[in-house]
């Protein structure tokens, strides 16, 4: 029986990140629930490509879009389950164990977040981020996805846009979202770049204007010129 098991990756300069993110998927390969990594890129300048080809993943390229990114990679996909990871999330050891309990099931799932750095701030916004899927069932990209290639067909999959693709799908899949026993750590960069608080009241500003019905393409713009 083959793995049952596609990741996919959406990324964009990610050379940096990627092994990480990679390498944390060693477990599943070991426990033989990885078919094949699908590297979805947007058009990276960097070393992402070359990290990709010695890892033997699947390379797709096109224009960055992370929803359209994501569409192409599961096009792609040969698994009958979809793991989607952003290249700067690594699933904490011990991942598999709650993969297989939760692949028992029909329903998606998604992973407990935690950051990599950050204090009680990091521990805070992570806090908000676990409550805000688990009450409202809207995880975001950083806290991993998984799900079974028929559910995903059945709601549509991704929308070819540039942001909230993420919550677009979550949205879809209501109320077929389930947490999974397993912590996704992604990097707090942004964070700490940008500031916790501000970032923090950034991101939900930007999840009220799409919920309100803006345009993601109108949104992606704010969002990255800040």
């Amino acid at each position: 029986m083959r793995a049952p098991i596609s990741v996919i990756i959406p990324t964009l300069a990610a050379g940096d990140s990627l092994p990480g993110c990679a390498a944390a998927l060693f477990e599943g390969l070991e426990a033989g629930l990885i078919r094949e990594v699908v590297i979805s890129d947007g058009g990276s300048d960097d070393q992402t490509r070359a990290v990709a080809e010695r890892l033997g993943a699947i390379w797709l390229g096109g224009p960055a879009s992370r929803g359209g990114q994501l569409r192409r990679g599961v096009q792609a996909a040969s698994g009958d389950w979809l793991l989607i990871l952003h290249a700067d999330t690594s699933l904490a050891p011990g991942w598999t164990g709650p993969v297989i309990a939760h692949m028992a099931g029909t329903d998606a799932g998604y992973f407990q977040l935690a950051f990599d750095r950050g204090g009680w701030r990091g521990r805070a916004v992570a806090c908000w981020a676990n409550t805000r899927a688990r009450r409202f069932g809207l995880p975001y990209g950083d806290q991993g996805l998984l799900l079974s290639r028929a559910l995903y067909d059945a709601v549509g999959g991704y929308p070819d846009q540039p942001l909230m693709e993420d919550v677009a799908l979550a949205r879809a899949l209501t109320p077929r979202l389930r947490p999974i026993d397993a912590t996704a750590i992604t990097s707090a960069a942004r964070y700490l770049k940008g500031g916790w608080a501000r970032r923090g009241a950034r991101n939900l500003l930007t999840l009220a204007r799409y919920l309100a019905g803006a345009d993601p393409t109108d949104l992606a713009k704010r969002y990255h010129r800040r």
